[in-house]
């Protein structure tokens, strides 16, 4: 890690500071449930518009397209921003029960 300071003291690193934020994302043939990393007071969709073409995912379980069976789980994947259809993050989910 490269850390420089500057004529104040203020501290300069090359290492990007993010937080997790677990999301559901919707894709053609799947849904995935896990965690995308955002920059600390940054907005979710600030990192997928500065992600030109894969967006990386951790802690994901990947679910049927209807989300209600679970098919395999990994600890990271990056998914092309092309497939996916929608993203909430789970803070915004109202319910996890399928529209009836």
């Amino acid at each position: 890690m490269v850390t420089q300071f500057d004529e104040k003291g203020k501290i300069f690193t090359t290492l990007v500071s993010k937080q997790p934020v677990k999301v559901l994302i919707q894709l053609l043939t799947n849904q995935i449930l896990g965690e995308i990393h955002v920059k600390r007071d940054g907005r979710l969709k600030d990192e997928l518009d500065s992600t030109p073409k894969y967006i990386a995912v951790t802690n994901a379980s990947i679910l049927s397209v209807d989300g209600s069976t679970t098919l395999t789980k990994c600890r990271f994947m990056t998914i092309n921003n092309n497939q996916i259809v929608w993203i909430i993050p789970e803070t915004d989910l109202l319910s996890s029960e399928p529209a009836q």
